[in-house]
């Protein structure tokens, strides 16, 4: 875990270290203090690379492959009350703690990669997940069935109530759509096709994953522009990491609880309890549908004996 000061926040432009603050600020007034953010995503969409846009460092390293041993990172940074300009400089829990977590990609040979899934829960145990970022790109034009079991994975791993708490990120915002397409419209249809993948995958309702889930814009590329306060925008002309961390606050806003890995969480239910429920129910089958019917057989047989012999 790597764990220190986050002065790097002071070498944004001032218009994102502003924005940065506010949201921060906006954090702090509402009793939150520390906040952890898992980020997870098929491998090679831009996981680390985003993790490193919004600290503005390279805290985490990036590789188009998977390293040999993938394991998940943690990368925490405080901000100082100094930093953040709140609080009485006596007071010490003007602090704010952020938590970002990489992780490894959960896809392997066109599979969803259940140990890697399995390592990050384990990782994870004694901790609350305040804001999870899906990332995938923006520049993936189809959806299959992979991303819906990477989906259905996530679900039966954290339970459905993560997507409250969910955030769809999607890098490479600099493409030229194809066949002439406006950008809005297709990044329109990309949206809309991601979210109802995470509807099927996390089998929850339309109505309950269209617009309930942001979806957020990021190009982390060298090439990404800039406006005229310096700040990285996307081809929406939006400056995208304060509109990201923006995003995040809201999410953490919206009155839902994070989700806390516990050992139950990380076991799943106990093979032991499953279907303990339905044991009366089969007794009572049982005995009306078979152990009845046969009582009623061996009188009848008995009877029929009887009457022969006489």
């Amino acid at each position: 875990m790597a764990s220190r000061d986050w002065p790097t926040i002071q070498h944004f432009p001032s218009a994102t270290r502003t924005k940065l603050i506010d949201s921060l600020k906006q954090l702090k007034q509402e009793n939150v203090s520390t906040l952890t953010v898992l980020v997870i995503g098929k491998g090679g969409v831009g996981k680390s690379s985003t993790v490193n846009s919004v600290l503005g460092e390279r805290a985490v390293a990036v590789s188009l492959y998977q390293s040999q041993a993938p394991q998940p990172v943690m990368v925490t940074r405080f901000s100082s009350r100094y930093a953040l300009n709140i609080g009485d400089a006596k007071d010490p829990v003007s602090a704010f703690t952020l938590h970002i977590i990489d992780t490894p990609g959960l896809d392997e040979a066109g599979a969803v990669n259940y140990h890697v899934l399995d390592m990050i829960k384990r990782y994870l145990l004694g901790r609350t997940i305040d804001v999870l970022l899906y990332v995938d790109r923006l520049d993936q034009y189809r959806v299959d069935s992979l991303d819906r079991q990477i989906i259905a994975a996530i679900t039966d791993s954290f339970g459905k109530e993560i997507w409250r708490r969910g955030i769809v990120v999607l890098t490479h915002a600099l493409l030229i759509p194809p066949d002439g397409l406006d950008y809005d419209e297709f990044f329109s249809r990309r949206s809309e096709a991601l979210l109802e993948v995470v509807g099927a995958g996390a089998k929850i309702k339309r109505q309950e994953v269209q617009g309930a889930i942001p979806v957020v814009l990021v190009e982390n590329s060298t090439r990404c522009p800039r406006n005229e306060n310096d700040e990285k925008i996307i081809p929406t002309g939006i400056a995208w990491i304060p509109n990201l961390m923006k995003t995040i606050t809201e999410v953490v806003s919206n009155g839902s609880k994070g989700i806390r890995v516990d050992k139950k969480l990380i076991d799943g239910p106990n093979p032991n309890q499953r279907g303990k429920w339905l044991i009366p129910f089969i007794a009572a089958f049982q005995y009306l549908f078979i152990v009845m019917p046969l009582q009623l057989l061996i009188e009848n047989d008995a009877e029929a004996e009887r009457e022969a012999h006489k």
